[in-house]
């Protein structure tokens, strides 16, 4: 039998938290030019392509995109790389996009491969914040904060209408 799920988060709900999201990122960056977002793949990639048309509907701002691999299992058996090759983010404001937060240690690990380029700034964005952390790592931007037992999962879901579950 199927674990049930519940409906934590329908899709307007997600877009307006992703809306009002993106109107953070406005207001923390009002004198830049531009921001790079950084989706780590596979979902935190579709939630900033989500969250890049939310910018680019209520500012100005030049909005690059860009995806992360990673092993999210293993991080340290491969190399995380950046899917559009040689770029450069020196000097450039990077966000960094991940649909649910739980250990920290995807967004760790992320983080730390980014910081390799001289930023001039990483701001971290999640949709969903679990708060079980192993390692010590946060959200600056957050959609929701859930808290859940060890046993449940969060699982993000895009398709037509986004949905976001917990069983």
């Amino acid at each position: 039998m199927a674990a049930a799920r519940t409906v934590v988060l329908e899709h307007d709900r997600i877009q307006r938290k992703l809306r009002r999201m993106a109107f953070q990122l406005v207001e923390e960056n009002a004198a830049e030019k531009g921001l790079v977002l950084v989706g780590i793949a596979p979902r935190g990639a579709k939630l900033a392509v989500r969250l890049k048309q939310h910018l680019e509907e209520i500012s100005a701002l030049q909005v690059d995109l860009h995806e992360l691999e990673l092993d999210k299992d293993a991080p340290m058996q491969s190399a995380a790389r950046l899917s559009r090759g040689d770029v450069d983010l020196g000097g450039r404001v990077v966000v960094l996009v991940d649909d649910v937060l739980m250990s920290g240690r995807t967004l760790m690990y992320a983080a730390a491969h980014l910081i390799t380029f001289p930023l001039k700034r990483l701001t971290t964005v999640v949709l969903v914040d679990r708060r079980h952390r192993s390692f010590p790592v946060r959200a600056d931007i957050v959609g929701l904060t859930l808290t859940t037992t060890l046993q449940e999962h969060i699982s993000v879901e895009f398709a037509r209408k986004d949905t976001v579950y917990l069983t």
